[in-house]
């Protein structure tokens, strides 16, 4: 009988490997990014971290594949009616990304409000003007659907600017740092009440085309759109025909329907948009923090005779 087999989809520091093989001494690690390193090995690995998109095609009825850690903390990539068949184990890198996206939760709203985007184009030309600066962020109101881990974090830093905190989440429990919680069939009461609205769920069924021309009709003008979650959450036509009317006053965009953005989009020439490649979650401690809050306890339980369970995926919720 053949060594067990682990392959990680992802290139890791030479430290990281060493802490995994360290873990598994008698298996067979494999890791890299490239489909050469793994493609022949998909049919016998017994767990698999860092998906990649190229790994479906490898994956077949007589796979040996018992547990798969995502590397994202969204697994709508995954083929998750095909794990849910199997019985195949998923567990979510959710969490990983509360720090650095929080942070540019905030960098794109207070550059929104405070015109960093308008005098980073006056500094290109050597133009010196006032921008008709005037917007502030405290006291204003803030609406996150999505209180997961990186919703927490942005309702406690919203609180340091004296924020009123609305919040909406599935389940509708009270979480510390949110003044009121919606469900999602009340998100249509609560964004006429927001300043700024903030998306940072999971793309599911439910989510998905969740905000549209409805949605934005309810929100106030001068309100803010930031999207760090998934571009499919919003109805991107429906998002270009508000921001170009003046129905919303500005958005702060992580994410979009088609990745990368296609040049002859109209969101790449707004002055009221900030863009960002998808890189909301990027961070130098990403690898550190999948590999020892989420991937190592995961994997002592699993060969311990355990399921994991630090971020187990619920199937029938796609999160």
């Amino acid at each position: 009988m053949g060594k067990r087999k682990m392959i990680i989809g992802q290139n890791l520091a030479d430290s990281y490997v060493q802490q995994i093989q360290e873990a598994i001494p008698d298996w067979e690690l494999l890791v890299g990014r490239d489909e050469s390193v793994w493609e022949n090995d998909m049919k016998d690995a017994e767990i698999i971290a860092g998906w990649r998109k190229g790994m479906a095609g490898h994956l077949s009825s007589g796979s040996n594949v018992k547990w798969i850690q995502s590397w994202s903390a969204g697994v709508n990539d995954i083929p998750l009616d095909w794990l849910e068949e199997r019985s195949i184990m998923l567990t979510s890198a959710n969490g990983v990304h509360a720090s650095p996206i929080s942070e540019t939760i905030f960098a794109l709203m207070l550059g929104l409000t405070r015109n960093i985007h308008a005098y980073l184009r006056n500094q290109q030309s050597k133009t010196w003007h006032h921008a008709g600066l005037k917007l502030e962020i405290h006291n204003k109101t803030i609406g996150i659907l999505g209180i997961g881990a990186i919703g927490k974090e942005t309702a406690k830093i919203a609180k340091a600017f004296n924020m009123n905190v609305l919040g909406m989440r599935h389940s509708g429990k009270n979480a510390e740092f949110v003044d009121k919680m919606y469900t999602p069939d009340q998100l249509n009461d609560m964004l006429p009440e927001c300043d700024y609205v903030v998306v940072t769920l999971p793309l599911t069924k439910d989510t998905n085309r969740m905000i549209g021309k409805e949605q934005f009709s309810l929100m106030k003008n001068s309100a803010f759109l930031i999207n760090i979650g998934r571009g499919d959450i919003i109805v991107e036509k429906d998002m270009v025909a508000a921001l170009q009317s003046g129905e919303i006053a500005g958005a702060g965009l992580d994410v979009f329907e088609n990745e990368p953005l296609e040049e002859a989009s109209p969101l790449w020439e707004m002055e009221n948009v900030i863009l960002t490649p998808h890189t909301a979650g990027s961070t130098e401690y990403y690898d550190e923090r999948v590999i020892g809050d989420i991937l190592l306890p995961n994997l002592k339980k699993y060969l311990a005779g355990e399921e994991p369970d630090v971020n187990r995926v619920d199937f029938n919720k796609g999160y």
